[in-house]
């Protein structure tokens, strides 16, 4: 009955719940952002479902997509095989390795390379082994990039470590989550993702409020929206980005 339910709610024509709006948003963003021939990136690509929205925007450009857990890679390479989009099996962080990576079987979506809280009592778990490696390196040479969507359950600051020299050359705007239950488990804070990004030339703020023209976000305001778990969905972007 509860899969029924989540099903009927998410096939409603207006966004109701938190994640739909922040759906929807994202839909918006990715729309405004780019141009037919813009680069774009998914990192924590999952099914492609975003993926799938940065080709529609965006259908002369070339498309990055990252997703670690096996079989959800195996889907993404045999659904975009031919296209413009290359898939990749790497867990991205801020460093070239491997690492164990905690998959959950019972809602993949909640997997990463740290345990992060669940919402419900009874996920199914394991562990397994997976490829990592730094943005920055995986990229090709003097590869431009208009946008990057960063849904890695808690992993975040790791892989936008791994990512500064393409974040500072190019200032892409870069959707991303951030949210308690899952960032404290890799011992990351609101204040070092601020830090990092706007170290970078770019500006912090929530989706709906760069939509609406507003202006973006101050630290201690970016802090409280994590802290009071006001919000877990945040962008970034430059007033003048070098692509």
């Amino acid at each position: 009955m509860w899969h029924s339910l989540k099903q009927w709610i998410k096939a409603l024509p207006i966004p109701i719940t938190r994640n739909q709006r922040y759906d929807h948003q994202t839909r918006q963003v990715i729309r405004r952002v780019c141009r037919p021939d813009s680069t774009c990136i998914d990192i924590g690509c999952h099914k492609g479902e975003v993926l799938e929205i940065m080709r529609q925007a965006a259908p002369e450009g070339h498309h990055f997509g990252f997703e670690p857990i096996p079989d959800l890679f195996d889907g993404l390479q045999a659904k975009y095989q031919g296209s413009p989009c290359t898939i990749s099996p790497v867990a991205l962080s801020d460093r070239k390795g491997t690492s164990t990576f905690n998959y959950v079987v019972s809602n993949p979506s909640y997997s990463g390379l740290v345990k992060r809280d669940y919402d419900r009592p009874n996920e199914e778990d394991t562990t397994i082994t997976v490829q990592t490696d730094r943005l920055d390196d995986v990229l090709p040479p003097d590869q431009p990039v208009d946008l990057i969507k960063i849904d890695v359950e808690g992993g975040e600051l790791l892989v936008l470590t791994g990512a500064k020299n393409t974040l500072a050359r190019y200032q892409p705007v870069v959707i991303f989550e951030h949210g308690l239950g899952a960032a404290e488990h890799y011992g990351s804070s609101p204040d070092q993702v601020y830090d990092l990004l706007t170290s970078c030339g770019l500006r912090v703020s929530l989706m709906s409020r760069w939509l609406a023209g507003k202006s973006p976000l101050t630290r201690d305001a970016f802090i409280r929206e994590f802290t009071e778990k006001r919000n877990y969905y945040f962008m970034a972007y430059s007033d003048h980005p070098s692509t």
